[in-house]
């Protein structure tokens, strides 16, 4: 059997839609990110994997935990983030999450309604802000803004490949139910343009999509880190900008991405209320004037 390192797709963590230990969070702690990031892009290349049969992905997600957790030192993504793990005090919980989800990806292939996807998200997305956040010792009070902010993108990555997903995977993560109410077919999600049912669907989705963004909109301003800070609010920035496009375009038939330019002006705007944010947690931590 193969080790992990030798199905990876080629994806860096400068390839994906959101940031991914950028330059706003501190160098101290951007290697312990960074080997979390490649232990899950080789785990989540071994679950997409186009030659593998189900079983010898499901053995490999095994045989990365073993690496994880040292019962061998089969995969260095494995040993490497144990290493990292050992030294910061940090549990390997969060990144065994996101190998329940990769789980799913192989053997799950429908959600039945939006209940269903949000406890796919349980693995596959808040683990990933929970392992950021333990990693800059935040308070865990963050963790329901930051569930919601990381369900949120989940979905909204969901919604931008969900034509990718259903051809090259047979993978739908649109719930069943949502499509039953539209009127749209699994299999619209095959042609080059989606049905205006199809359409109809997408937007209810993007739509309760923006009420997760609403229950998030105030995590950056919860966070210490005035860096991790900025940087949740840059991403809950471009999630909303997301889902409004999602509302106004196809994503059968048109690009649902930011460019590095509107990447860049939602970064700004993102920054601009993250400041904003702090500065009204400041005053209002700040005591009242006292008389004199």
């Amino acid at each position: 059997m193969p080790r992990a390192a030798e199905l990876r797709s080629g994806k860096g963590h400068r390839d994906e839609n959101f940031p991914v230990a950028s330059h706003l969070i501190h160098p101290r702690h951007r290697g312990t990110i960074l080997a979390f990031y490649n232990f899950v892009r080789v785990a989540d290349d071994i679950a997409d994997h186009a030659a593998l049969s189900e079983a010898d992905k499901l053995a490999l997600l095994d045989q990365l935990e073993g690496s994880l957790l040292g019962r061998d030192d089969k995969d260095r993504e494995g040993v490497v983030l144990r290493a990292r793990l050992q030294e910061r005090n940090l549990t390997p919980r969060h990144a065994q999450d996101l190998l329940t989800a990769f789980r799913m990806d192989v053997t799950k292939l429908r959600y039945q309604d939006w209940n269903d996807l949000i406890g796919y998200c349980t693995y596959s997305a808040m683990p990933v802000g929970r392992f950021v956040l333990d990693v800059h010792g935040e308070s865990r009070t963050t963790w329901p803004a930051n569930d919601a902010l990381c369900a949120a993108l989940q979905i909204i990555n969901h919604l931008q490949d969900c034509g990718a997903d259903y051809r090259n995977l047979n993978r739908v993560y649109v719930p069943l139910d949502a499509l039953d109410r539209a009127g749209a077919a699994v299999e619209a999600f095959g042609a080059a343009r989606a049905t205006p049912a199809l359409r109809a669907c997408l937007c209810e989705l993007a739509a309760r999509t923006e009420g997760l963004l609403r229950e998030s909109a105030a995590f950056s301003g919860q966070i210490k880190d005035v860096r991790l800070a900025m940087e949740v609010a840059v991403i809950q920035s471009a999630a909303e900008r997301l889902t409004g496009m999602l509302k106004a375009r196809d994503p059968l038939s048109e690009p649902v991405h930011l460019g590095k330019a509107g990447f860049a002006g939602i970064g700004l705007i993102g920054l601009a209320k993250g400041v904003v944010h702090r500065l009204r947690r400041k005053g209002a931590a700040s005591p009242a004037p006292q008389d004199v």
